[in-house]
């Protein structure tokens, strides 16, 4: 909702856009919800937008939407013997209203979660609560940026009819991502989701994996169809594009594309590329390239990183790949916008290659994601982990948004790596450390207390993660570090490809 909505005068537009940096702080938006009213109310869409995706898990929410329940789901919950205290009555906001964000398979999960917590058999009745929160959502006519529509599950199948019984709830979403499971198994299911697709009207984007890619394929494809216009990215996960055609036609046909990202593809030489060498326009789209794990690749991959040039800002891949050293300089030569590197598999021939690299796109470079050639303990794996660490912090910019080191560490190579660091920020800081030594003192001394980062995920050898540790969160919570799980904080291919598409 605009602010506009919100509020009855003029709108305190500096304010607004100071609370929004905030955005994925959640306890910094509580605390800003208690400054003033003014405060509050521009405060709380934000904090509502997307409360399924609940880091903190807790599930609580879910009783304030109970109490906007039809007079006939309240007569069911009463049937079901759920008690009416769940539902509390001083709810300032139609919260409702300010939902953007909605992925089925998060919001399904929440109201297990919530359900098992609170009632006695909750299992029994989480499908009834999911269908009647639905229909709330449609009745309030909430106006939604982004629906991910994750098929996983039987429950999903009331959920799928109710928006083909209500299009208007789906015509005007900017994003729509289909994940599906098998749904060719299911027929019916087959159909709803056929049919939702064939219905957009005004897409903006688009995830495309083997499962659903034949359904848009159809959409993009088609004269009639307002995604020639509208759609401005498309978003290639775990695809084999051996078994794709068409693809020349659907990027001349799309007008608006803006964008295109490849996580985790498979056949990029033998398909993908030659289509793309083939287009009468000029290559300039794509965004962003993840290789699939130890993919095999050839020299036609330097002709898609010459094509894309400047406008690729994340790559990544296995540094094992027998042509990837060389892929590395076609990084350095075509590609100097890099913001997402994200490289795995080194070893003690690539590792300098992979340091010159991060050296000279460090202008730019925003996420950074290293890891040596898998976990075997010897000498030459730990010996290349020690390279990083002495030279890394030497070469780093002096703020970054994310690092993520999935290394063999040495305390004393660490404490080496740390004092190089002391003038950069990093916001979020990934370690798993691939060895038993001892690395939180050197932590503690040389981050905690100088307040170089504000998130801190550290996961050891034997598995331990610095989540679990109560006494030493708290400690890093009072000063200004917030610890996360290990793998709450590590980013996916998808969700790097999400990063770089929000910055």
């Amino acid at each position: 909702m605009s602010c506009s909505k919100i509020l009855s005068g003029d709108i305190p537009e500096l304010i607004y856009e100071v609370i929004k940096y905030f955005k994925t702080d959640f306890s910094t938006l509580h605390s800003c919800i208690l400054v003033n009213r003014l405060w509050c109310r521009l405060t709380i869409p934000l904090l509502w937008e997307d409360p399924f995706s609940n880091p903190a898990g807790n599930y609580n929410f879910i009783e304030i939407y109970l109490h906007n329940l039809s007079g006939d789901s309240k007569t069911k919950l009463s049937e079901y013997k759920i008690n009416d205290n769940v539902s509390p009555s001083n709810t300032l906001f139609n919260y409702f209203k300010f939902i953007k964000n909605l992925n089925t398979l998060e919001f399904i999960s929440s109201v297990e979660k919530w359900t098992a917590e609170n009632l006695k058999f909750g299992n029994r009745y989480s499908n009834f609560i999911c269908i009647s929160l639905f229909k709330i959502f449609i009745e309030n006519e909430i106006e939604l940026d982004n629906l991910d529509i994750e098929i996983s599950n039987s429950n999903l199948d009331d959920i799928l009819e109710l928006i083909l019984q209500n299009i208007n709830f789906i015509q005007n979403i900017k994003i729509l991502n289909f994940y599906i499971c098998n749904y060719s198994k299911n027929m019916v299911t087959k159909d709803r989701v056929t049919q939702i697709v064939n219905l957009q009207r005004n897409l903006k984007e688009i995830l495309l994996d083997d499962n659903n890619f034949p359904l848009y394929q159809s959409l993009l494809l088609s004269d009639n169809s307002n995604c020639s216009n509208t759609l401005k990215m498309i978003i290639f996960y775990n695809v084999d594009f051996r078994n794709i055609s068409n693809l020349d036609k659907i990027f001349e046909q799309l007008n608006g594309l803006e964008s295109i990202n490849i996580a985790d593809c498979s056949s990029l030489n033998t398909s993908f590329i030659p289509q793309i060498i083939n287009l009468t326009k000029p290559f300039k789209k794509l965004k962003s390239l993840f290789l699939k794990w130890r993919s095999q690749n050839d020299e036609t991959l330097e002709i898609l990183l010459q094509k894309s040039g400047d406008n690729l800002e994340g790559f990544g891949g296995s540094c094992q790949d027998f042509l990837f050293k060389r892929h590395l300089l076609d990084i350095m030569k075509y590609c100097k916008n890099i913001k997402f590197l994200d490289l795995h598999e080194i070893d003690n021939q690539t590792i300098y290659p992979v340091l010159n690299i991060i050296e000279n796109i460090k202008q730019n470079l925003n996420y950074l994601s290293i890891g040596i050639v898998d976990y075997s303990y010897s000498n030459t794996y730990i010996e290349c982990s020690s390279t990083i660490l002495l030279n890394l912090g030497q070469i780093l910019p002096s703020k970054l948004e994310y690092l993520n080191l999935c290394i063999f560490i040495k305390a004393n190579d660490f404490e080496v790596f740390l004092k190089n660091i002391q003038d950069t920020f990093i916001k979020k800081l990934v370690i798993e450390n691939l060895q038993s030594q001892d690395i939180l003192p050197y932590v503690k001394k040389y981050i905690m207390k100088r307040k170089r980062i504000e998130q801190l995920a550290i996961l050891t050898f034997g598995w331990m993660d610095l989540f679990n540790l109560k006494d030493e969160v708290k400690e890093f919570k009072s000063y200004d570090i917030k610890v996360r799980r290990h793998c709450d904080l590590s980013l996916d291919s998808y969700n790097k490809i999400k990063r770089i598409k929000n910055n």
